[in-house]
């Protein structure tokens, strides 16, 4: 990494002057919490009792059987406290919003995971609580916005632009720039402008280094494949940061939503769609016209049609370091239920492309193969999307019910 977060090109921290002074001291207070060993352990020790740190590996005896080929094991980020990888970044946000002195926090959300993180983290540490979400994103994450509201926060709906998550990103940033001396914005992916994708990818690589250190100890021999979904990108680097310098291959799945054909889509690294561009403050690859104008995206899975990337995630497709896939919502809707039935595990509809694709590449392995598969969420947090995909019949008539009671 180069001055100011550049990844070969990639990232950067362009940013209005008047943000300059707090990008400054962000950047200082987490370069001093990196240096400092206590941080760390200060770290790790409250994700150790407030969260479910270690989380732990699985191994997948019934879908190993049912392929026929590699070993699986799946990473259990959905046992993580607030049901996903992003309580490990909130926490060490929070803890650095300790260290500055500031009284509020402000975040954006998709899918709802990163906005009830927050709200849980502000909650314990006392701090004031805004969360920008899109009004699509609203409507089919419903119960994360109830959980959000319970833990004390204000959720400000986005009606503007298409009204998910890159809307949601830009009114939390017009929200900081009048809020600043008080407010700190937990951005919660590997996005946005230095120190944010070093920063989020800093605190998420407590999966990686847990995983490997865990199919270690029960194989004795690294995994030949990981794959982890990619939306933002952190729960794949988190997961995948600790194995870079290994004989390891990575997969990072994005979403192809009705097709890559279709145009209906959200798929950066995977498509010819993307081209690199500057936005929200940082260089990447993003899903936009010839006039730079962003494009509309489309995922079954609300934490994954962000129109950007993280700047290390393109730096790494650049290299050639990670492969990149993307699996349509018809895949990821069978690899839910398919994982459901079998392992009795319900991992979030962001988790299941992930899935997905491990599925489709698992048999072409031989069984002495390792794959890991990083379970980023659970998925109770998508239970009208998913009835809605499966055409339930009985959820379909308990809705019905419940409308009914509302108008009665």
């Amino acid at each position: 990494m180069k001055d100011r977060g550049y990844y070969e090109g990639f990232g950067g921290a362009y940013l209005p002057e008047i943000l300059i002074a707090t990008f400054d001291e962000l950047v200082e207070t987490f370069q001093q919490a990196k240096s400092d060993p206590g941080f760390w352990q200060e770290y790790t020790d409250i994700m150790s009792t407030y969260s479910c740190r270690p989380t732990p590996l699985t191994f997948a005896e019934n879908l190993t059987r049912r392929f026929g080929g590699a070993r699986i094991y799946i990473k259990r980020e959905d046992l993580n406290h607030t049901g996903a990888h992003k309580a490990n970044n909130v926490m060490g946000q929070g803890l650095l919003v300790k260290r500055m002195g500031k009284t509020r926090v402000i975040a954006e959300t998709g899918a709802g995971q990163h906005g009830v993180a927050t709200a849980t983290m502000a909650a314990k540490f006392g701090f004031k609580c805004t969360i920008y979400m899109g009004e699509v994103d609203v409507r089919r994450q419903r119960p994360n916005v109830f959980w959000m509201e319970r833990l004390g926060a204000e959720v400000i709906t986005v009606r503007e632009g298409t009204r998910i998550l890159k809307d949601a990103i830009n009114e939390s940033f017009r929200d900081w720039v009048t809020n600043m001396d008080t407010t700190h914005y937990v951005l919660g992916t590997a996005c946005g402008p230095h120190p944010f994708p070093e920063m989020v990818s800093f605190f998420q690589s407590i999966i990686g280094k847990e995983a490997r250190e865990q199919i270690l100890e029960k194989e004795w021999s690294l995994p030949s494949r990981i794959y982890a979904c990619v939306g933002g990108g952190s729960n794949a680097l988190g997961i995948f940061k600790a194995f870079l310098d290994d004989p390891v291959e990575l997969v990072g799945v994005e979403a192809a939503g009705k097709g890559l054909a279709t145009g209906h889509h959200a798929a950066r690294l995977s498509s010819e769609d993307a081209s690199v561009g500057v936005a929200q403050g940082y260089k990447t690859y993003f899903l936009q016209d010839n006039d730079g104008q962003m494009k509309e995206t489309h995922s079954v899975a609300a934490g994954l049609d962000y129109v950007g990337v993280s700047p290390i995630l393109s730096h790494l497709k650049e290299t050639g370091r990670i492969r990149f896939e993307a699996t349509t919502d018809q895949e990821v809707v069978d690899a839910l239920s398919l994982t459901i039935q079998k392992e009795g595990l319900i991992p979030a509809l962001e988790s299941a492309h992930a899935f997905a694709q491990a599925f489709k590449e698992a048999s072409a392995l031989s069984k002495k193969d390792i794959i890991l598969i990083n379970q980023s969420g659970r998925g109770d947090k998508d239970i009208f999307t998913v009835a809605d995909a499966f055409a339930d019949p009985k959820w379909q008539e308990f809705i019905k019910e419940k409308a009914e009671e509302y108008h009665a």
